[in-house]
């Protein structure tokens, strides 16, 4: 089933791709990876689009959801490792209030209950607790990614109840009830439960719902559907070939470019698109549709050649295969012929544009309001790409030189960078990250093409790691052949689906992972399932371990009152 799915998806490149993911034949691989001492349980708090992810999941597309949410904290280059320290405060908690009652009301609301309450009450303007109870309890599984308990069923068919006496009517009462679900810390963090390993005396793993909630979250980038918790009730993930069903379900589906969508958008940083400002007088096309469509652009690009082809991940780097919408084309200078939409483009060999980081997402995004910046753009390469770290300036340092775009005596950013590095203080950082962002200095801060600045003819090569190229092919090819590129994007998948970064006792299975990686030609839907079909993904150090200040145990399965961790 799942290969003729693949067929079906990815034609005639489907049959490299079951290869590349081992569902050539029937039977499991005989490797499960090394051995580890297991990660910390996780309780992390929704995103904005797992939220949103999971509201569309359960409810419907057509539901609308309002309001504002807080934002996200990133720790060790990735959001998904700082909702693991998050909080939710108190307005932050009234907006949540707000947006689930708005939810809770669309959905029981004359239009959508027929269809998504699935039964109708005796009486409309009464209480009717055998209703209530099918819904809640079908509806409160997928919110909570696992079954309500007793107790938890109960409480919510009772505030069902009372807020039907109270409001005078059953869909009052009910949506009341759902309303208290969707602000719940079941339902807005992620909980993780562990459980003894059988197999392994004295050690522990996750147990099945929460082996559900870290497949589904990383390859589909929301909560587990019905037949992933379906597999967990009956014990199924606690099989290699359950686990392995169901992962193979799981990347043959379509979703699996929305979970790529939600790992490239954390891996790039794209939450900084949010504070991100340019200065109208000087750039007047940039808005703040470009930055969306932007964004939209990158990710297409990406998870059109990693995904549905299937390609080769290095390829992003230097691929001159993309998707344009029209106002994107008038700052790229490219004729775009729909009028609106997106239409694919390919860049003529030759053309400067090659790769991702030749795009709006990347050039703009690594940019100050009123110029260019090489030294932010080499960092943002360092950092994202190759997750390389790179020291802060030292807070004594006079950037006058660098910032002095009119200077007549310094026309382009080369010159003002050789100036400024004339301090000895500057000179380590600066030779590590200049020579790679030099080489995008024909890209101005909102992404248009230039040969000059201030009049003086740019000088677009650049240096990488000791190797001389020149302009953004040169770098794109660099970063294509460049292993700690490769070995990145492993590690960040890593520590986005398992929510903390990697450690020294992680080294064996990083080393595993990134030849697994190799091995199946770079592809990314080969290395997902790698990392989610290793056991060593699911272990646990011990029981007791404290996520974000909260300690967990695998009793507990009684929802939160505090909410502040």
């Amino acid at each position: 089933m799942v290969r003729s799915t693949l067929m079906a998806r990815f034609g005639g490149a489907a049959l490299g791709l079951v290869a590349a993911l081992g569902l050539a034949s029937c039977g499991p691989s005989s490797d499960d990876g090394p051995v580890t001492k297991g990660g910390p349980l996780e309780v992390r708090r929704l995103t904005e689009p797992e939220y949103r992810h999971i509201i569309a999941d359960v409810f419907g597309k057509n539901i609308n959801i309002g309001g504002r949410f807080e934002p996200d904290l990133r720790d060790a280059g990735l959001i998904a490792v700082g909702t693991a320290h998050e909080s939710v405060t108190a307005s932050g908690m009234e907006q949540y209030d707000i947006i689930g009652r708005d939810v809770a009301d669309q959905v029981v609301d004359e239009t959508h209950r027929d269809t998504l309450i699935g039964c109708k009450p005796a009486k409309a303007n009464d209480a009717d607790d055998a209703c209530a109870s099918k819904f809640l309890a079908k509806t409160g599984r997928l919110l909570f990614r696992r079954p309500l308990t007793q107790q938890e069923l109960q409480a919510a068919v009772k505030d069902a109840s009372d807020g039907a006496k109270k409001l005078g009517g059953f869909y009052p009462g009910l949506s009341a009830s759902l309303a208290g679900l969707l602000v719940s810390p079941q339902f807005l963090f992620r909980h993780e439960v562990a459980e003894a390993d059988p197999h392994h005396s004295g050690q522990y793993r996750l147990d099945p719902y929460s082996m559900a909630q870290r497949l589904s979250f990383f390859l589909w980038d929301t909560a587990p559907d019905t037949e992933l918790l379906d597999a967990a009730q009956k014990g199924e993930l606690d099989t290699k070939s359950g686990l392995e069903k169901q992962v193979d379900r799981m990347i043959a589906s379509p979703r699996l470019v929305d979970g790529a969508r939600g790992f490239f958008t954390d891996m790039l940083g794209f939450d900084a698109f949010n504070a991100l400002a340019k200065d109208p007088t000087l750039y007047p096309k940039y808005s703040s549709q470009v930055a969306r469509d932007a964004q939209e652009q990158t990710l297409r690009t990406i998870t059109d050649l990693v995904v549905t082809q299937n390609g080769d991940y290095r390829d992003i780097f230097t691929t001159r295969k993309t998707f344009l919408t029209r106002l994107l084309g008038s700052v790229y200078d490219v004729p775009v012929s729909v009028e609106s939409g997106w239409e694919a483009h390919e860049y003529p060999d030759g053309d400067p544009h090659a790769g991702i980081v030749s795009e709006i997402s990347f050039v703009a995004l690594h940019s100050h309001p009123g110029r260019s910046s090489s030294t932010l753009r080499g960092k943002a390469v360092r950092q994202i790409l190759l997750c390389q770290k790179v020291p802060d300036p030292p807070g004594n340092v006079n950037f006058t030189v660098v910032q002095e775009t009119n200077n007549p005596k310094y026309k382009t950013a080369r010159e003002r960078l050789v100036a400024h590095r004339t301090e000895p203080t500057c000179a380590g950082c600066h030779k590590l990250i200049d020579p790679i962002g030099l080489a995008m200095e024909n890209f101005d801060t909102v992404g248009e093409y230039r040969t000059t600045e201030n009049g003086a003819p740019i000088d677009a090569s650049g240096e990488f790691d000791g190797k001389p190229f020149t302009g953004m092919q040169g770098l794109g090819q660099a970063l294509h052949d460049n292993p700690q590129a490769s070995a990145c994007v492993v590690n960040r998948l890593f520590e986005y689906s398992s929510g903390h970064p990697a450690t020294k006792d992680d080294t064996e299975l990083m080393k595993y992972l990134q030849q697994q990686f190799t091995a199946s030609g770079y592809r990314i839907p080969a290395i997902m399932r790698t990392i989610v079909t290793t056991p060593a993904f699911y272990r646990i150090s011990t029981p007791g371990t404290e996520a974000g200040g909260v300690t967990l145990s695998s009793a507990e399965t009684t929802p939160r009152q505090e909410v502040n961790k």
